[in-house]
Parts: C-alpha cells; structure tokens; sequence
C-alpha cells in the first residue's frame, strides 16, 4: 500500500507527493529511443534509395563535403612545389603522386573540387530557379506570355552550348563570375522546357481547375497547386543539368578557358598533367577519376529519383 503524501497541502489539487522508500523505488525502464532512431534512420533510407542510389548519394556527398572542406584537410597548398620527381608515382607522402611541376596531386584535386563541384552547383541552382521560375508563369499566363518566352528561349536553345561558352568567353575574358553565368545560361532554356511542360500537363487537373474556380491568383496556383507536384522531375533535371555543367566547365578548362591559373579545377589538371598519359601517371589519371566518379554518382542518384517520381505518380 502506498504511504500518506508527506505534504498535503500541494499547491493543485491533483497532485501529491509521496514518501517513497528505498525499497520501493522502481529500476527505471530501459530507454531504447537511441536504437530505434537509428532502425528508422537505416529504414528510411532503404525505403528511398536502392543500393545503386545509396552508392550514388555516398559518392556525390563525398564530393560536396570535400569541396567545402578539401582546403582544410590538404597535405599541403594547392601551388607549393613539394618534390624535385615530376609525374611521381604513389607513395606514403604522395598518395595520388606528384604533378608535371612535382606538386602534391592529392593537394591539387582537394583545392580544385572547389572549382569543379562549387561551380557546377552554382550554376545548375540559377539555371535550375530561373528556368522553373519562367517555365511555370509561362504556364500560368495567358497565350501571349507562353508564346513570347516560348519562342525566347527556343532560341536560346538552339545555340549549342559549348559554343555559347566558347563565344561569351572569348568575347568577355575568363572569370569565376563569368564561367558560373556562361553555364547557367546555356542550360537555362532546357529547365524551362522541361518545367513548362511539366507545369502544362499539371495545369489540366481537377484540383488546379477547382483553385481556379475558387478565384486563387496565378501566383497562388503556381505555388501552390502546380510547384510541389512537379519537384521530383525537377529535382531530377537539376542532377542531369549539374552533370551537364561539370562536363562543359571541364571541357573548357581542358581548352584553357575555364579556371585560370594559379587556381585550377579537375579539367585544368587533365591539360596541365597531358604529357604523362603516354606513362600512366597518376597526375592526368586521378583528376579525370575524380570527374567520373562525380558524374557516375549524380546520375545513379538521378536513376533512383526518377523512379521515386514514377512510383510516387503511379500511387
């Protein structure tokens, strides 16, 4: 039986304090929050991603943590001459070998996944928003706006991409602002394909007709009843746009109009590091791993998003 309260003059009525003994003092129940947040963290995951999107999302996180972190955790600086051997082999204190000035490639690659991701990224995000943001008012509007961007960017569109880049850059100079509003621009026009052709067909639902009816704003409608359904193709296009970028940024720093010097991303270690192909030397070797890694990553990413959407459409 449980002992009288030790102070019954409590302040709310329905509470009472009791003189517990030793004794009588439960073991407390054991907590398991910990490991069945983890169960659910590892369910989640296998539930979203197969194994070749789990390897996909592994590889390309890797990339973006290092291009965050790859100056902080380098052996040595990007530029500093570290070894009399040019083309050096693997080693203990150069994992990835030496460049064709005898400079740390592992130091190199570190520093220049700055350029190559940073970049990249940058460019597909402002590609990506711009072209959703006209693909979807160009859906939303009257005939007129549709037909005049329409027609804007089929234009655009028409203009090879690396011949635009090759043009404004020989036009305007080399520069990181200029490299990173070169590649949005290129791949500006298929985002807005894309999202005007997705937000067309949403346009012809039951439940944006009844927003409509309501007397919702094209603002309202676009935001609201089109966007949210259409984000995992967009999300989608976004990866293929980034992977775009990476090669075209790559292909012009391999022509010596990207990333100019001292700075250098993985294309410009390709061209710089050419003459040891003919040895297999790590230094033209590993930044062109690099690349393909990122690449192969984004796109079994991608794979895995795109049959999410599917599933998620079917359902």
């Amino acid at each position: 039986m449980m002992s009288q309260p030790t102070n019954p003059h409590v302040p709310h009525a329905t509470t009472e304090l009791y003189d517990v003994s030793p004794e009588q003092v439960l073991p407390e129940p054991v907590s398991y929050e910990a490991a069945a947040l983890k169960t659910g963290v590892l369910k989640r995951l296998v539930h979203r991603f197969s194994v070749l999107g789990l390897i996909g999302l592994v590889l390309v996180a890797f990339w973006l943590i290092v291009a965050f972190i790859g100056p902080l955790v380098a052996p040595y600086k990007g530029g500093t001459l570290t070894s009399t051997e040019i083309f050096g082999r693997y080693s203990a204190a150069y994992p990835l070998g030496t460049d064709y000035l005898g400079r740390d490639m592992l130091s190199r690659i570190l520093y220049g996944a700055r350029y190559t991701v940073g970049l990249a990224l940058a460019a597909a995000v402002l590609a990506s928003v711009i072209g959703t943001f006209f693909g979807l008012l160009a859906a939303v509007s009257g005939r007129w706006v549709d037909e005049i961007l329409s027609r804007l960017f089929d234009a655009l569109i028409s203009i090879p991409s690396k011949v635009l880049a090759l043009v404004v850059i020989a036009a305007f100079g080399s520069s990181i602002p200029m490299l990173t509003t070169v590649a949005a621009l290129a791949y500006i026009p298929g985002a807005f394909r894309i999202s005007r052709s997705l937000a067309v067909n949403l346009m012809g639902l039951e439940y944006v007709q009844v927003a409509k009816a309501r007397g919702e704003g094209i603002f309202y409608i676009a935001r609201v009843e089109v966007l949210p359904n259409m984000i995992h193709p967009m999300l989608a296009d976004f990866g293929l746009r980034f992977v775009f970028i990476v090669l075209l940024l790559s292909g012009l720093s391999f022509l010596g109009l990207g990333v100019q010097p001292p700075n250098a991303d993985w294309g410009s270690l390709v061209r710089e590091n050419i003459g040891g192909l003919s040895e297999g030397a790590p230094a033209v070797l590993m930044p062109a791993i690099a690349i393909a890694t990122l690449t192969i990553g984004m796109n079994l990413l991608i794979d895995n998003l795109r049959r999410r959407g599917r599933s998620h459409g079917g359902a």
